[in-house]
């Protein structure tokens, strides 16, 4: 499902997504297990007073498949509303910290995948790199605001609206990227960027993300909860899978 490797001399966690019968398909062990690596490492960072920084790297060609779609399949709505507050309730402590977060992608990063890559700090691509939000099609309003906060109002809009695939150089002038490299240049760019120039104190990076952010996670998860709310998300599940599957 995934792995972690501690580089305690440098205070580098890297959690390896290696869900490969689905394509790291975002289902409730997965997220559970992401959030209790995310509490983890931030209890590290409070006990050593010593900034940590989590890569967040695929064993699989895509990043992530994003929201587990055939998990829902024998689920309740009630369920299913629940495992998308858990994914919101990732991101936000990706988004708002205290640990420090790099996601590399070299693949496909789609839905809640690609939700989960944006709300890193940094997002390393290689020319494969492409991201896709197609929650809509099904009614979810997950992680808008933070896609509008990163690529403006407009250009969210017409990613979301549209459906759009968005490549690799679209998306580090958008800035869903914020570094788009080489394969061969991918590891060391990564290695730069895992160690902070500063030797920041216990709750410095945090704050630099929550002041340099947009402050609305309570009205992420009303908003996301409201979209959901409508009666028939089954219904609407199933719909868009089968639209998807022809």
């Amino acid at each position: 499902m995934l792995s972690v490797e501690r580089d305690a001399r440098l205070d580098v966690e890297t959690i390896t997504l290696a869900r490969m019968e689905r394509a790291n398909a975002l289902g409730t062990p997965l997220v559970e297990r992401l959030i209790a690596e995310m509490t983890r490492i931030a209890e590290i960072q409070h006990s050593t007073g010593r900034q940590q920084v989590v890569r967040f790297r695929s064993q699989h060609r895509a990043f992530s498949a994003g929201f587990d779609l055939g998990e829902a399949e024998t689920q309740s709505e009630g369920d299913i509303l629940l495992r998308l507050v858990r994914i919101e309730t990732l991101l936000q402590r990706l988004r708002r910290g205290p640990v420090a977060s790099i996601a590399m992608v070299q693949g496909a990063a789609y839905g809640a995948g690609a939700d989960l890559a944006i709300s890193c700090t940094w997002r390393i691509g290689t020319p494969k790199a492409r991201f896709r939000f197609p929650g809509f099609g099904f009614g979810v309003a997950l992680g808008t605001r933070h896609l509008a906060a990163i690529v403006g109002a407009d250009m969210a809009r017409r990613i979301l609206i549209e459906n759009r695939i968005v490549g690799a150089d679209e998306a580090l002038d958008c800035g869903l990227l914020t570094h788009l490299v080489q394969e061969d240049e991918f590891e060391d760019t990564v290695a730069s960027l895992s160690q902070l120039p500063v030797p920041f104190p216990d709750g410095a990076v945090a704050r630099i993300l929550g002041m340099t952010g947009r402050v609305s996670e309570d009205q992420d998860l009303a908003d996301m909860v409201r979209s959901l709310a409508e009666p028939g998300l089954k219904d609407r599940l199933a719909a868009y899978q089968k639209a998807n599957a022809k």
